[in-house]
């Protein structure tokens, strides 16, 4: 029994290690993440987009260590390097051209 202990250990090992992995990849840019109710309700804390990458196919998060964070209240599975936010950081951006403070 000792024999099919160790090599059942080590699959649940490597399976709970890349578990952890995957869950990390979904977070990817996210600094703060907590959730407010049981709906799925979050306040999101995360990079802006790159402003020379919003019009790309690929667009970039700023460094956070930049300052330009956004705060976002919304559901928590929110990407922010998806296409609701590149479009709403690019209403943003034109926004700001707008009222001459870019």
């Amino acid at each position: 029994m000792k024999k099919t202990m160790k090599p059942l250990l080590s699959i649940l090992l490597l399976t709970g290690v890349l578990g952890l992995e995957t869950a990390g990849a979904e977070a990817q840019g996210i600094i703060s993440k907590v959730q407010l109710d049981r709906s799925g309700y979050c306040h999101l804390k995360f990079p802006a987009i790159q402003g020379r990458t919003l019009a790309s196919a690929h667009p970039v998060l700023k460094d956070p260590a930049s300052g330009d964070l956004i705060d976002f209240y919304g559901p928590c599975d929110h990407d922010p390097l998806g296409k609701e936010e590149v479009w709403r950081q690019k209403l943003d951006h034109r926004f700001r051209m707008m009222i001459g403070r870019e």
